[in-house]
């Protein structure tokens, strides 16, 4: 087996040095992603974190038979933090150090089936609420505008924009459920149509064996008559 493939994730590839088979997902807080894992082959992911910040990993598998996959994570340090072993999804939540948590997607125990894979990255405290918040005092002179205090303001913006991300996220997830529903039923689909045709198969041949049958035994009493 060799060295995991290289994959470029939203065209974003930062030209720092990174882990050998590993990407770097952009700055987006909210980040998800869709790939097919061929068997026997394992990839791996790096998203660079703050100290203090949240990193939640959520994944699914769409297809493949089994609809099992091994997931590791592991900190800056090398310690495995998250192992699960032939699962079809998971949710993890880890609060972060400074460096680089990378994530792998292991599918060497299948011989001959790929495995169609989702997951999505959400970060928090990433460090870029602040930045926001003196943007704002660029642009207000005072602290109350309309018998409002700018952190009021800011509040109401940020509790609107939690809101609209946590909504995403569940769209988001929402179709990976339908995604892989349909895999299931257009799978289970495909066997009850193989099935009722080897019924059918197996039902004519009895059929013309039995009509075979009777058709000799008739024509044994008229050759004993004769």
């Amino acid at each position: 087996m060799g060295p995991p493939r290289l994959l470029l994730l939203l065209g974003c590839l930062a030209p720092l040095l990174s882990p050998p088979g590993a990407a770097e997902f952009s700055p987006s807080l909210d980040s998800d992603f869709t790939f097919t894992l061929p068997a026997g082959r394992k990839e791996c992911f790096y998203q660079p974190m703050r100290k203090e910040a949240s990193l939640e990993l959520e994944y699914q598998v769409l297809d493949g038979a089994g609809l099992d996959v091994d997931f590791h994570l592991l900190s800056p340090k090398g310690e495995t933090l998250v192992f699960d072993e032939r699962k079809s999804d998971g949710v993890h939540t880890v609060e972060t150090e400074e460096g680089d948590y990378m994530f792998c997607f292991d599918n060497t125990f299948s011989t001959i089936s790929e495995k169609v894979i989702f997951f999505e990255l959400i970060l928090d405290n990433m460090g870029e609420e602040g930045q926001d918040q003196e943007d704002w005092k660029k642009y207000v002179t005072g602290t109350d505008l309309l018998d409002m205090k700018l952190e009021d303001i800011l509040e109401s913006i940020n509790s609107v924009k939690a809101r609209l991300s946590k909504s995403v996220q569940i769209q988001t997830l929402l179709r990976a459920f339908e995604a892989r529903d349909r895999n299931i039923q257009e799978s289970n689909f495909d066997r009850v149509n193989f099935w009722s045709m080897v019924n059918l198969g197996v039902m004519v041949v009895v059929s013309a064996v039995q009509v075979y049958m009777l058709k000799s035994l008739f024509e044994d009493k008229r050759k004993s008559r004769t």
